[in-house]
């Protein structure tokens, strides 16, 4: 037995409106920001860790290679060993470039709370315009070109609101 159809099912109210799907859209971004942005604020974290790990043991080690190396003649071979492991881990710190890595991070970090701030802000209007969901879009590219180390254009939004 066939039951009557209704018609097409029902569209969500915010779709019906463009102004509806431009909130729908700076939603989306608002929730792509407060993600990207805890990514940043991970990976950040990650990179400062690889830079301590990698750079103080070079260090440690190179001063005990040469104490090592000085204290006495049957010492050199383990003394070249241990410089040999400090070379290993400076290599490391200077071929992974952690801290430059974790700057580029906390750059995008601040890039995309400013993404968040700025869909946050405009959500809290009544109504979304598309002015709105270009000035969202337009820091969400400042936001993509922060990893790279692009300083922002001059007319650009700053990273931070309010400065």
């Amino acid at each position: 037995m066939a039951t009557p159809s209704a018609g097409p099912p029902p569209v969500s109210p915010s779709w019906n409106d463009p102004s509806g799907r431009l909130r729908t859209e700076v939603e989306r971004l608002r929730d792509e920001a407060t993600r990207q942005k805890d990514l940043a604020h991970r990976r950040a974290d990650f990179w400062a860790r690889v830079d301590i790990a990698l750079g103080f043991p070079a260090a440690l080690l190179a001063g005990v290679s040469g104490a090592a190396g000085l204290a006495s003649v049957d010492a050199r071979i383990p003394a070249a060993l241990v410089a040999l492991t400090a070379a290993g881990c400076a290599a490391g710190v200077g071929f992974l470039r952690g801290d430059t890595r974790r700057v580029a991070n906390k750059r995008a970090r601040q890039a995309w709370a400013s993404v968040e701030a700025r869909a946050r802000m405009k959500l809290a209007k009544d109504q979304v315009d598309p002015d709105d969901l270009g000035e969202v879009l337009e820091s969400r590219q400042v936001a993509l070109a922060a990893y790279e180390g692009d300083d922002p254009q001059p007319d650009a939004p700053p990273a931070v609101p309010g400065r």
